[in-house]
């Protein structure tokens, strides 16, 4: 069924980490048959989160493939589906490269880029990579101001106190003359100041919302009254969100030891009415991360999918 008839494009979130949602790490040949696979079952999008390691206490250290060299891959060897980064953390490239990273990418796939943002929070992959912790949020305010001038406007001139990108042009540009749109994924009141300046949407994880569409409205409050402090019509910022949906049968491992809240299940018309209560919150774009993650979980998806467009 075409998306435009969905009440909500429904997107997947692909394994990245080492042990990630499955037993295994899965490789190219894994995500790259998840993505073909996703996108014949009906999937409207592709995510894949940015991270470089993760030490938690106690436990072997998690690895991540690197999220904009498998954002290109995928932009290469998808057709239709959307491709957003869940999301990049942006002090961790230099603000006018990675500006020009997702004009590219957005041009390999033919203008499918949704160019999600983030401020970071894992201190451990920081401190490892070489990257500084001090001040994300307003070493992020300066990268938003730098990326958004150079996709919107195609050139910036701008010396900051973390940045600088003076006479910078944004040549060749992809598909689309003002670039990917810009998501950013927050709740915290600075950086929804931020979204409501800069961003196209705005992204709540199911780590806000308790992983429930009863969960979303309190949150888009906050969105809308950040919009209206910086005089934007709210209406003007898409509203996404991410669910976890267990599709094992059994009870599902978190996949970080201080969750609380339930995974999605069901049956497929009851997790399709669950999806349809989140769209009726105004949210018009569902990422799913689905546990196990694998192909054999996509495959079995297919009915919620079909029930959910059925209404």
């Amino acid at each position: 069924m075409s998306q435009r008839t969905r009440p909500a494009k429904i997107g997947i979130e692909l394994p990245v980490a080492e042990r990630k949602g499955r037993q295994d790490t899965a490789r190219w040949a894994d995500i790259s048959a998840m993505a073909r696979r996703a996108d014949e079952v009906g999937f409207d999008s592709l995510w894949v989160e940015d991270h470089l390691i993760f030490r938690h206490p106690g436990q072997e250290p998690q690895g991540v493939w690197e999220c904009w060299s498998l954002m290109a891959a995928l932009a290469a060897i998808t057709e239709r589906m959307e491709i957003g980064a869940l999301v990049s953390c942006a002090t961790f490239r230099n603000p006018a490269l990675t500006a020009k990273m997702a004009d590219t990418i957005d041009e390999i796939s033919g203008g499918r880029v949704i160019l999600g943002l983030g401020a970071g929070w894992n201190e451990a992959e920081y401190r490892a990579f070489g990257f500084p912790f001090d001040h994300r949020v307003s070493r992020f305010e300066e990268t938003l101001r730098i990326i958004h001038g150079l996709l919107k406007d195609g050139q910036i001139d701008f010396e900051g106190r973390f940045y600088s990108a003076r006479d910078c042009e944004l040549r060749p540009r992809g598909p689309r003359p003002q670039g990917p749109p810009i998501l950013l994924g927050t709740t915290g009141e600075r950086m929804l100041r931020l979204t409501a300046q800069y961003a196209d949407q705005w992204n709540a994880y199911f780590v806000h919302t308790n992983n429930r569409a009863s969960g979303v409205a309190e949150l888009r409050e906050r969105v809308d009254a950040a919009c209206h402090a910086v005089g934007r019509d709210p209406a003007t910022l898409q509203r996404t969100a991410t669910v976890m949906v267990n599709m094992a049968g059994t009870a599902a491992k978190p996949l970080a030891p201080h969750w609380t809240f339930e995974p999605l299940t069901g049956t497929p018309d009851g997790i399709a009415s669950e999806l349809h209560a989140y769209a009726a919150q105004g949210i018009s774009h569902i990422q799913l991360w689905l546990e196990p993650n694998t192909i054999e979980s996509i495959e079995a998806f297919a009915p919620a999918l079909a029930a959910f467009d059925r209404g």
